[in-house]
């Protein structure tokens, strides 16, 4: 299904995630994030990035290997993004909802 982000048609699947990661930009993702009510600052892109990087790669994500990152701990991970971290953090990042998450 389509969504206007950030004046953009965006294709998302039925929670929101978007499902071209090449259709995401930061534009596009502080619109996401202003939804889950985050005020992106420079800590959150940070996360962000990893997040992007480790999906290129291929790597399946989890709270746990967020934690042990070196890039966030966990509990500064809920403080980011206090409502499902891993969840709302990969949404902004425009990349699918890790299998780890329900």
């Amino acid at each position: 299904m389509e969504k206007t982000i950030a004046g953009k048609n965006i294709t998302v699947n039925e929670e929101g995630y978007l499902t071209d990661f090449s259709q995401w930009n930061e534009e596009v993702g502080q619109e996401l994030a202003k939804e889950a009510n985050i005020a992106l600052t420079p800590r959150h892109w940070e996360v962000i990035k990893y997040l992007q990087t480790e999906q290129k790669n291929q790597v399946a994500l989890s709270i746990r290997r967020v934690g042990k990152s070196g890039i966030v701990d966990i509990k500064e991970f809920y403080q980011l993004f206090p409502q499902a971290p891993l969840k709302t953090a990969t949404k902004i990042a425009g990349i699918p909802k890790p299998a780890s998450c329900i």
